[in-house]
């Protein structure tokens, strides 16, 4: 057990937040999962962030800040000079007119207080505990902007294009950005990132200079640089602010020049949570519900990036244990997991899903993760090896989850081998959520949403209702959102729906069965997070639509 996990063991127990058998289950759970006994306390809904974070902060008999949800505006956190920041790991987490609150991750340093009282003379210094790793996320306002950063690497000549490459990557890593884009115009090439799922434009750079870096890529890519005219995808690997990351390279000739996309990976598994991904009460019970099941097949649909592998990565997290084979079939890997048989697939060696699926299974399985669906014989692999024993979670392109079934049915999949296999059907999106630091509340009359939103009636049928939006800061860049969550909708199959599949219904069918059996559409579980402030209407009526 680490250092950490002993001290929060202590707290927690010391404090009775969790019992000794809560304890040692986490233990056991840790042991076999050679992971963190929080992980087990977080997935099992015994302690929330915002528990363990109180719990930590009466040990230390201060009060609790949390700087996730209430993160401090940059001109804000200057206040406090870098170096003392750094040395005493601490932020100005509120500002009042007679007092300040200071967050750190260790209220009981020496002489902390002395040093805050003659930065901050004539107001009263209160001291409260935060997470070292969200006052380590705003330390970001101590660096200049990204302009200005390229700017100065660009004068850095001959060897700019490291320089350049190791700024964006560093920005991109703070900003938890999907995807960079290099794309030649006439006269400069831009650099946008995407975030959050929408790409913002980040500075440009001259046209003149860019041969250089596209060259640094390809070359890292191990990609020809000699090859201006033919598209050509690659991979690489970084070292950012001690992290690893993989890089996936798309390269296509443009008119203007030649355009680079690079995805960020992450090279191992990060602490999903259902929960954090946005999995309702009543959707975890039916996962867990769906994994503890030794055979069957659990499929999430969904476009591309809408966050389905995460979401099968964060079962696979659950499920994984000694006394289990794991083995995975992915293209590509975008997450390294611990403990588990990951092959990728490959052209260079016409290794397919289908071909990698029929030697998984002969590798004796007990859980079997196929990235994707994307073809008739590799549906009828999967589908047969959840018959034979074995757990199998896959990702299949499909609008809602009751289209999933005719579809694989199109594919020429037996209906009575559906109807056996199928435990669970998940479909989702993913949706920006409020910026905590600049959220604000408004509430309309019912009339005023009626008349706006004619169609969405049923689901606004209170007097008033109250709604949340971003106004926009320097922490959202002036979008009104930071992070995102997903949205679901669930088609557990029981034995009406199973009755149902050997008649090779329509889509409609589907979902009317599943819908008189309590199931709610994306767009419903959208409009519980808007209610509860996570969202806005118009981010969940951006991704879903109500049905008719």
């Amino acid at each position: 057990m680490n250092t950490n996990d002993q001290i929060v063991k202590e707290i927690l127990l010391h404090q009775s937040y969790v019992t000794p058998d809560d304890i040692a289950k986490a233990e056991q759970y840790a042991k076999e999962h050679n992971g963190s006994l929080i992980d087990y306390l977080y997935n099992t809904g015994l302690i929330n962030r915002n528990l363990l974070g109180q719990a930590v902060a009466e040990a230390f008999k201060v009060p609790f800040f949390n700087l996730a949800t209430s993160p401090p505006p940059p001109g804000q956190i200057l206040k406090i000079p870098k170096d003392l920041a750094s040395k005493y790991y601490l932020v100005l987490a509120e500002e009042e007119p007679t007092k300040v609150t200071i967050a750190t991750a260790n209220p009981n340093q020496e002489n902390l207080k002395e040093q805050l009282q003659k930065l901050i003379p004539g107001k009263i210094v209160t001291l409260a505990y935060s997470f070292p790793k969200d006052i380590e996320s705003l330390f970001v306002s101590y660096r200049q902007p990204l302009v200005a950063r390229l700017s100065q690497a660009l004068k850095d000549t001959p060897g700019f294009a490291p320089k350049i490459l190791e700024e964006l990557f560093e920005e991109a890593s703070v900003d938890k950005v999907s995807d960079i884009h290099f794309e030649p115009r006439e006269d400069a090439v831009v650099i946008r990132f995407r975030v959050d799922g929408v790409l913002q434009t980040h500075g440009n750079i001259p046209k003149s200079l860019y041969e250089n870096i596209l060259n640094r890529i390809k070359v890292q890519s191990r990609l020809r640089i000699d090859e201006h005219r033919e598209p050509q995808d690659g991979a690489m690997r970084m070292t950012v602010n001690g992290k690893t990351i993989d890089l996936r390279i798309s390269i296509v000739p443009t008119i203007d020049g030649e355009k680079t996309a690079i995805r960020i990976l992450s090279a191992y598994l990060r602490d999903f949570n259902l929960a954090d991904i946005g999995f309702s009460t009543s959707g975890q019970q039916l996962i867990s519900k769906a994994i503890r099941k030794p055979f069957g097949m659990i499929i999430c649909t969904g476009p591309t990036g809408s966050g389905k592998t995460t979401t099968l990565y964060a079962l696979i997290k659950l499920l994984n244990k000694p006394e289990v084979n794991i083995t995975t079939i992915e293209d590509p890997i975008e997450y390294r997991i611990t403990g588990v048989n990951q092959i990728p697939v490959s052209e260079a060696t016409n290794l397919s899903f289908a071909k990698g699926l029929r030697s998984i299974i002969r590798q004796d399985p007990n859980i079997i993760l196929v990235g994707e669906i994307r073809d008739g014989e590799t549906a009828e692999i999967a589908v047969n090896a959840a018959l034979t024993g074995h757990l199998l979670l896959t990702t299949f392109h499909a609008n809602d989850a009751a289209t999933a079934i005719p579809r694989l049915l199109d594919m020429g999949v037996e209906p009575f081998l559906m109807a056996s296999t199928i435990e669970l059907i998940i479909a989702q999106r993913l949706l920006r959520v409020i910026c905590q630091s600049c959220k604000m509340s408004q509430s309309y009359p019912r009339d005023y949403i009626h008349n706006y939103f004619p169609n969405l009636k049923n689901h606004f049928i209170d007097e008033s209702t109250t709604l949340y939006k971003g106004k926009g800061c320097e922490v959202c860049h002036g979008t009104g959102y930071k992070g995102r969550s997903a949205i679901f909708e669930f088609i557990e199959i029981g034995k009406a729906m199973r009755e149902l599949v050997l008649q090779k219904p329509s889509a409609s069918q589907i979902w009317q069965l599943a819908k008189s059996e309590g199931a709610k559409d994306l767009f419903e579980d959208g409009m519980e997070k808007v209610k509860a402030g996570i969202t806005t209407l118009e981010e969940v009526l951006r991704v879903a639509s109500p049905r008719s």
